[in-house]
């Protein structure tokens, strides 16, 4: 996953566009003109919401976002493109239609429990000039485009002309189209690469229960059969996401806590999208989909999963390898600061660790106990030989930073290799940085930089020299 790192696919959004937006407040009376709640409002916030909220996920994932929709001329339209643009989405080919009403949602919230929503939307079939507007954008675009998602909301925006036509369109450019799919009849949706239905979906739009193995690779052969589909597949909650090309295999969900499904679909095309445009086949590309909905199924409302946020997910399953947790400066750089934004208390340490000993550990555990992340500086084997002499070191850098990424305590490793770490150091910011009690009085390296220093006493006796000390003394007495 890591080789996904400073990709950026272009991939076009299509579909119904709206705002989710939520007052929050508490409830501590009821009216005395009528039997209802009185809610006092303390905040109102607003999200990207339907299509849009699959842009989110796709930017957030690092992709190129175009969007292709259709608004009304109206004060939701506004804040809707520049809750757009505030994430760098290219909006130059949206569509205004007079007379239409942009879709926004509100829900009245009181002590986390939703009251009322209320909807102020137009859901009729957009018109044939905004129809012919659409295609003409889209094929002015489609060549400078690596993927192309359909959202349908059943908002009006993708009409069954305009979904063949699309479609249609990408197919002679070669571009893979997936779409999340609306209503009992996926015609329309004929020649795309895949669709995206959950189960209740996909037994409304094939006529077969599936309530087993057999009735599901039934349902999801009729699917990509009448739909002329390259894949087939459906999501199963809980169990996971089946796919059909030539063999049915279900891929098993990862998630670990589930605090919120709102806008997981959303996730699972975004990331679908993005894998796929990245190189990734199909059974990749849907492990990648699983791990980013499990990463926003453990948030509270529509939401988002970053790469790193992925990537760190895989880690805590016990699903990655050691060297996922080794970073370059780069890496580190942005990853800091993206766990800072996440509200991570981020504790930064650094030093040779050659031959690894239980004074180490302890030391990386006290160091880890005073944050969230533990963020390791490994002295490269250059600049251990400049301090510590010609011999040294005895293990490897790649050895050593392996060995230290496979601890429980630490997070990341980051090899740096001046005499000090102070420009790694610049680099992560760290809240908390730590060094050894033998640093007592004297001034320590990037000090200046961190919220605050501690200093971690050492456990007496343990030592790299004198686990040096020890080989020697015993090879000396035969006892090797």
């Amino acid at each position: 996953m890591i080789e996904l790192r400073n990709k950026e696919p272009h991939i076009m959004v299509v579909g119904d566009l709206m705002i989710d937006h939520y007052l929050w407040g508490k409830c501590e009376r009821i009216s005395p003109e009528a039997p209802v709640q009185v809610v006092a409002i303390e905040k109102e916030t607003a999200v990207l919401g339907g299509a849009g909220n699959v842009i989110h996920n796709l930017s957030a994932l690092g992709a190129k976002v175009s969007v292709l929709s259709v608004m009304g001329y109206d004060v939701n339209a506004q804040e809707l493109k520049g809750m757009l643009e505030a994430i760098e989405v290219d909006v130059k080919n949206l569509v205004v239609e007079t007379g239409r009403n942009t879709s926004k949602k509100s829900r009245i919230i009181a002590s986390q429990q939703q009251v009322v929503r209320y909807d102020k939307e137009s859901t009729e079939d957009i018109t044939p000039k905004s129809e012919t507007e659409i295609v003409e954008n889209f094929k002015k675009s489609i060549s400078s485009c690596d993927m192309v998602i359909l959202s349908d909301y059943g908002k009006g925006v993708l009409t069954n002309n305009l979904t063949r036509i699309l479609i249609d369109i990408a197919n002679e450019q070669h571009k893979k189209v997936l779409v999340d799919p609306k209503g009992e009849d996926y015609t329309k949706y004929a020649g795309a690469y895949l669709l995206t239905p959950n189960k209740k979906e996909a037994i409304e739009a094939s006529k077969i229960a599936i309530k087993d193995q057999a009735s599901l690779l039934e349902a999801i052969k009729k699917l990509k059969n009448e739909c002329s589909l390259s894949v087939g597949l459906i999501t199963l909650s809980e169990d996971g996401i089946a796919i059909f090309d030539d063999t049915l295999r279900t891929h098993p969900t990862v998630a670990r806590e589930v605090y919120d499904v709102t806008g997981a679909g959303d996730t699972v095309i975004a990331s679908l999208g993005f894998s796929l445009a990245c190189g990734y086949d199909i059974d990749k590309a849907v492990k990648f989909a699983n791990l980013a909905a499990g990463v926003v199924v453990g948030k509270i409302g529509s939401a988002t999963a970053t790469l790193n946020e992925i990537i760190e997910y895989e880690s805590s399953l016990n699903k990655s390898t050691s060297d996922s947790h080794i970073k370059s400066l780069e890496e580190i750089t942005l990853l800091s600061s993206e766990l800072k934004k996440r509200g991570k208390k981020v504790v930064f340490t650094n030093g040779c660790f050659d031959i690894l000993h239980v004074g180490h550990v302890k030391y990386l555990e006290e160091a880890k106990s005073y944050g969230d992340v533990l963020i390791l500086g490994l002295n490269s084997d250059e600049s251990v030989s400049r301090l510590k002499g010609p011999t040294r070191p005895v293990n490897t850098e790649d050895d050593r930073a392996y060995i230290l990424a496979s601890l429980e305590a630490v997070d990341y490793v980051v090899k740096f290799y001046d005499d000090t770490p102070y420009e790694l150091i610049k680099a992560v910011q760290p809240h908390i940085l730590v060094k050894g009690g033998d640093y007592e009085g004297k001034e320590v390296v990037g000090q200046e930089i961190a919220d605050e220093l501690r200093l971690v006493n050492f456990v007496e006796g343990k030592s790299t020299t004198k686990t040096i000390e020890r080989i020697k003394d015993g090879h000396e007495n035969n006892y090797c």
